[in-house]
């Protein structure tokens, strides 16, 4: 949510900021409902500033017949008073609402267009070149025995999976690998919960309601199932105000993600790469408005750090204006290179790291008290992802795939898989556990 006051002081930096996202918000409606709560609020002082002169009037001594009359007035401008009260917070609610649909600022460096208009930064690695005819994840994982779609589907419906064997070992060693790398760069690490009420979801910019939604809700507790540990992490310090000596506060959150996917088909969703459930490390920070440009060049730092030492190639992407979600100032991707996907080859996202400035901070009213001027101000929060583990395994099956079938696995992960390959598999052989 932006600062209600900006909307008359920055109005046409607003409209230009939804223009170009393709939001179409009347920003004219919200600064009249602005105006309006003003207006009502100006009432109620001014109601209360009589009922207050009333109440010391009535201090001094009164004749019979001047109390009663008195009393009859206090009544009536008690009642007008708590009338007031009750179109404030109507005209609140309305201004609530019109701001809740008006998307954060846009970081001027982000190119302006839609999915397709993103603008590389920079590229790590080159796609290898394989001796023999390389297939997607998909094949990889019929091979070897590592995911089974179909009994998933029958125990909880398409687009979930059963990791099996070393693919289950993998989710777990990504994940620890992740966390090191994190925490060496001061990151704290939370197990979060999987479950936030929806304000809470509401709050942090994802809309836990409607046809478009990306949340699961549950029908019979006031919860929802959580897309990314940004949401329990964002709530973790709702209501609270920070001391500056803290910040930047470092967390890493692991969690599995649900994500009911609508809307998404077709050949680049396939296999793991777009599912309903994954897990998941999250980097998410709260820093000083002054900090939050320099921490988002850390957390993007940090996510390529982690994808070098998994071998995997990659590119930077700044995420054109029509493609940032609400809250985001800015965000920057990796793409990693993925063998299998479209014809030939194609990138894929594997990574996302957005400043959403004081616009998630400002719905759940985290705040920092500055020690210079003993003032609290909104903090700044960003988030990135440190490891989905859904999608990185598609790209280490399809990069570090071997003529012979099997997997090579990266260095950095060969601690935490206690091997160096996963196969190749005798012909018709699965693992044990099949």
């Amino acid at each position: 949510m932006i600062d209600p006051r900006l909307l008359s002081e920055r109005r046409d930096e607003i409209a230009e900021s939804c223009r170009r996202r393709g939001s179409d918000v009347d920003v004219d409606a919200a600064m009249a409902a602005h105006s309006e709560v003003a207006r009502r609020q100006t009432e109620r002082n001014e109601a209360n500033r009589r009922r207050n002169e009333h109440q010391k009037a009535g201090k001094r001594k009164l004749e019979p017949d001047e109390r009663e009359a008195h009393n009859n007035e206090g009544r009536r401008l008690k009642q007008a008073v708590a009338g007031l009260e009750a179109a404030v917070r109507e005209s609140q609610e309305a201004l609530d609402q019109s701001l809740r649909a008006i998307p954060n600022f846009i970081h001027p460096d982000v190119p302006e267009g839609g999915e397709e208009d993103f603008a590389v930064l920079r590229q790590w690695g080159e796609p290898p070149n394989f001796s023999f005819e390389p297939v997607d994840h998909l094949v990889i994982c019929e091979r070897l025995g590592l995911v089974d779609f179909e009994r998933a589907a029958k125990v909880a419906g398409q687009k979930f999976a059963f990791l099996v064997s070393e693919a289950a070992v993998l989710e777990m060693a990504l994940q620890r690998y992740a966390l090191d790398l994190v925490r060496a760069e001061g990151y704290v690490p939370y197990s979060t919960p999987d479950l936030a009420r929806p304000e809470i979801v509401d709050a942090m910019g994802y809309s836990p309601r409607g046809a478009e939604t990306q949340v699961y809700s549950l029908a019979n507790a006031n919860l929802c199932l959580i897309g990314t540990a940004e949401i329990p992490l964002g709530g973790l310090h709702a209501d609270t105000i920070l001391d500056e000596a803290d910040l930047p506060l470092r967390l890493a959150g692991i969690s599995h993600c649900f994500r009911t996917e609508a809307g998404t088909h077709g050949r680049e969703s396939k296999g793991l790469y777009r599912v309903h459930q994954f897990s998941k490390v999250e980097m998410f920070v709260y820093c000083r408005p002054e900090e939050s440009e320099a921490i988002l060049e850390e957390l993007v730092a940090i996510e390529e750090k982690i994808f070098q030492g998994l071998e995997i190639p990659y590119r930077v992407i700044d995420v054109a204006s029509g493609d940032l979600g609400a809250p985001a100032y800015r965000k920057i991707d990796l793409e990693a290179w993925m063998p299998g996907r479209g014809e030939g080859g194609d990138w894929g996202e594997i990574t996302s790291a957005s400043n959403c400035t004081d616009y998630q901070a400002r719905r759940l009213h985290t705040r920092f008290r500055r020690a210079e001027t003993k003032k609290n101000e909104m903090v700044h929060t960003l988030n990135g992802t440190a490891v989905a583990c859904a999608r990185t395994i598609v790209a280490i099956l399809e990069n570090h795939q071997g003529a012979d079938g099997s997997i090579a696995i990266p260095k950095a992960l060969q601690p935490h898989m206690g091997c160096e390959k996963i196969g190749p598999r005798a012909s018709g052989a699965k693992p044990r556990a099949q």
